[in-house]
């Protein structure tokens, strides 16, 4: 896959982890690896990146001792998977106008 298309969906799976509620690292990397590969060294640049183009925000807290960065999306977050959707049904109808092509072949 395209190293630009998977960054991208990788971006919309972590703002859609976030959907439900807030959350840290681990956790986001355990709820989006159930659907795709992630590292944290995947991660992490995306919640950067994120965070700068406002759709998600940070806050700390500390957890049994530690210092914990737990990530909320933002409206603008939320509007982001929404734009997301809607561009993924034109996708989808290149994939199947693709595929028939191939499957004819």
């Amino acid at each position: 896959m395209d190293i630009q298309l998977k960054r991208g969906i990788l971006e919309i799976c972590v703002l859609a982890a976030l959907r439900k509620k807030d959350s840290y690292g681990y956790e986001i990397i355990k709820e989006v690896g159930q659907y795709a590969q992630i590292s944290e060294s995947t991660l992490y640049p995306i919640l950067r990146r994120l965070e700068t183009a406002g759709a998600l925000t940070v806050r700390e807290e500390t957890y049994n001792g530690r210092l914990r960065k737990y990530y909320a999306i933002t409206k603008k977050g939320r509007e982001r998977i929404r734009s997301f959707l809607s561009e993924w049904e034109e996708m989808i109808r290149l994939y199947r106008f693709i595929s028939e092509e191939e499957a004819n072949e």
